[in-house]
C-alpha cells in the first residue's frame, strides 16, 4: 500500500531518526546549537536532536506538551506549551516553572502548536483534548511574560507562519481544515482582518503544522495524507508535494547550516498493528531537501529576563 502511495509523488522524504514517538510535533530549529527540538505530545516529553552527532536527548515533562521554543539568552532553557498553558523548563535541573495559564478554567482543553515571531513573542493556541467541540483560542505570550488572547472560535490550533516582512501571519485550524491569513502588526504583535486562503476540503488528510520558505511559499504537513505540500498563499494554489512514509505527517521546519533541509515530524498514535506494519517508521523524524531555502526559527525573548 505504501509503495503505491509513494508512486503518486515525484519525491520522497528520508528517515532521519526512528524515534517511534506517539505524536511528534512542533519542530524548532536552533541554528546556534545545530539542534532540532521537537515534542512528543502524548509521550509527555520534548526532545533535542543533535544533527551532527545524531544524539537525541529526551526530557520527560509528565503531561502533554504541545510546543517547544528556545530561550534567546540561555541555551539550556526552553519555553513550552502544555496542558497547563505556557511554562519554562530548565534542561539542566529539570525544573518546570508555570508562566501563564489563560485556560485554567477549561480543564478539557490543552495547548497545542506554537511559534515565535521575530520579536520573540510566543504564539500558541489551544484545543479541546477530545477534539469534539470548537473550544480553543489563539494566545500570545509577550516578552514581559504577560499573556493575551488574540483569536477565538478555534477547533484545533496548529501551524503558524509569517511572511518575510511580517505584514501577514498564516494560521491553521486543523478541525476546520483551513489556513487563515491575518494582517500582522509586527510592532504591536496583533492580528486583524482574518480571511481563509486555503481550504483542505478536497485534499487528502487535514492541515497540521506549517512553515514558510524564503520565496514566501507555505509548507504544510498533511495529517492522514502521507505528505507535506507546498502552497502559494497569494493564490491558494498547491504547487508541489513530497511523500512522507508515514500517514500522519504532523509538522515541518527548515534547518541545517544553509536552512536547506526540511525536517518533518510524524506520529503513530491511533494506528492499529496492521497499519504500523505498513509504516514501521511512523513517529519518526524525516528530512527532505526541496531545492529552496527556509526562513530562520526565532527564539522566545523574555523581558525582563526570567528570574
Amino acid at each position: 500500500m505504501t509503495k503505491g502511495k509513494a508512486d503518486q509523488f515525484a519525491a520522497a522524504a528520508e528517515l532521519l531518526l526512528d524515534a517511534k514517538a506517539v505524536l511528534a510535533e512542533g519542530p524548532h530549529w536552533n541554528a546556534e546549537q545545530g539542534k532540532l527540538y521537537w515534542v512528543d505530545i502524548q509521550g509527555f516529553a520534548f526532545h533535542r536532536l543533535d544533527i551532527r552527532s545524531g544524539a537525541d536527548e529526551w526530557f520527560a515533562i509528565g503531561k502533554s506538551v504541545g510546543a517547544v521554543v528556545c530561550d534567546a539568552t540561555d541555551g539550556e532553557v526552553v519555553y513550552l506549551t502544555t496542558r497547563d498553558g505556557f511554562e519554562r523548563y530548565d534542561c539542566r535541573t529539570g525544573e518546570l516553572t508555570p508562566v501563564a495559564d489563560p485556560e485554567a478554567d477549561r480543564p478539557a482543553n490543552r495547548f497545542n502548536d506554537g511559534k515565535c515571531d521575530a520579536a520573540g513573542r510566543f504564539w500558541a493556541g489551544s484545543m479541546e483534548d477530545a477534539e469534539v467541540n470548537v473550544a480553543g483560542s489563539l494566545y500570545v505570550l509577550d516578552n514581559d511574560l504577560a499573556c493575551r488572547k488574540a483569536h477565538g472560535d478555534v477547533g484545533v490550533s496548529n501551524g503558524i507562519a509569517w511572511n518575510a516582512d511580517e505584514t501577514e501571519m498564516y494560521y491553521i485550524d486543523s478541525m476546520k481544515g483551513t489556513v487563515t491569513a491575518f494582517d500582522y502588526d509586527a510592532a504591536a504583535g496583533t492580528i486583524a482582518n482574518a480571511r481563509i486562503i486555503i481550504d483542505f476540503a478536497t485534499e487528502e488528510g487535514a492541515p497540521d503544522g506549517m512553515t514558510i520558505d524564503a520565496e514566501g511559499m507555505l509548507w504544510i504537513a498533511h495529517w492522514g495524507g502521507w505528505q507535506v505540500s507546498r502552497w502559494n498563499p497569494r493564490t491558494g494554489e498547491k504547487l508541489d508535494a513530497v511523500y512522507v512514509p508515514a500517514a500522519k505527517a504532523s509538522s515541518c521546519i527548515f534547518g541545517g547550516d544553509a536552512l536547506d533541509v526540511l525536517y518533518i515530524t510524524t506520529a503513530r498514535i491511533g494506528l492499529p498493528p496492521e497499519q504500523l506494519a505498513e509504516q514501521p517508521h511512523a513517529g519518526g523524524i524525516f528530512t527532505f531537501r526541496p531545492g529552496v531555502t527556509g526562513t530562520p526559527t526565532h527564539p522566545f525573548r523574555p523581558r525582563p529576563k526570567f528570574r
